[in-house]
């Protein structure tokens, strides 16, 4: 039976390294870092997004606000409010809730964002450095990721690792993070148009499911002893829950957890890491601009 990869214990980790940090900032006399998150429309998971980074920036003392617009502002009045995030030198992270609505070109959007303030490493100036090896900001989830494997003490240097999924958010940008110097992976990604999917899964010591398919990873996917890595976050009917629904990733937990080393859950995997390592950069984006 697989050993779970807590992601609620380890993130609880980060966020008490990161209080420290900002504590002994505040003793030496400089400011709290201080992120601002814009959230536009009423989405119901964006605002639950939004609300649970507000309060895990609270508690390890990093201050925030969230600015809140209708969903029918206008592309040009996002930019100018982006530019006055820009210029403000007491915020030190900037943040936009995705998705935006229809009318908004987010490309657009993010390359207004300072790269100093890219605190969800979205940015193209980011994305290079993270390509290229030049220390910067994280990607938050593939940071959370290679985190979870770091303090799980898994080995990776020269590990197959496979990624099933090529989103910028995730598979791209875990891909570069696990080719490192330091954690020297090999790796493969693969897509909706890779042939043979199941067999190249089968050959990885370090399987990542990244697709947005409920139970996407069968068993039969699964080399014995592999670490797994659940991103996916699926909602199921299920009508003995009082929600109607509940939640589960893109891997069959129970049939794979019998065959792999380690594995995340869902939820309590990777979902808590991606919001810690989002502190750990706004509290960086603080240390360059001091």
């Amino acid at each position: 039976m697989a050993e779970l990869i807590d992601g609620k214990v380890l993130s609880a980790q980060i966020r008490s390294e990161v209080r420290t940090e900002v504590e002994n900032r505040i003793k030496s006399g400089k400011r709290a870092p201080f992120l601002t998150v814009v959230l536009i429309g009423e989405d119901p998971a964006s605002a639950s997004y939004v609300k649970g980074k507000a309060a895990a920036s609270a508690e390890v003392g990093i201050g925030s606000d969230t600015l809140t617009f209708d969903a029918s502002i206008s592309e040009k009045e996002v930019l100018d409010v982006i530019s006055r995030l820009n210029a403000d030198q007491k915020v030190d992270g900037i943040l936009v809730q995705l998705p935006l609505p229809a009318h908004i070109d987010e490309r657009k959007v993010i390359n207004a964002i300072d790269p100093a303030k890219d605190v969800d490493c979205f940015h193209p100036q980011s994305v290079g450095n993270l390509v290229i090896g030049i220390d910067g900001f994280q990607p938050a989830t593939p940071a959370g990721i290679v985190e979870m494997l770091q303090r799980s003490q898994i080995p990776t240097a020269g590990k197959h690792c496979v990624i099933i999924g090529r989103s910028n958010i995730v598979g791209k940008p875990l891909a570069n993070l696990m080719l490192k110097k330091g954690i020297d992976s090999t790796v493969t990604v693969c897509h909706s148009r890779t042939p043979n999917l199941p067999e190249i899964a089968r050959q990885a010591d370090i399987l990542v499911a990244a697709i947005g398919r409920a139970n996407f990873v069968t068993a039969d996917m699964v080399k014995k002893g592999a670490v797994v890595i659940d991103v996916g976050i699926n909602r199921v009917e299920d009508a003995t829950r009082e929600r109607g629904y509940r939640l589960v990733g893109d891997v069959d937990f129970e049939a794979v957890s019998k065959i792999a080393s380690f594995i995340t859950p869902v939820p309590g995997g990777v979902g808590p890491m991606t919001i810690a390592v989002l502190l750990q950069n706004t509290l960086k984006a603080s240390n360059k601009q001091d």
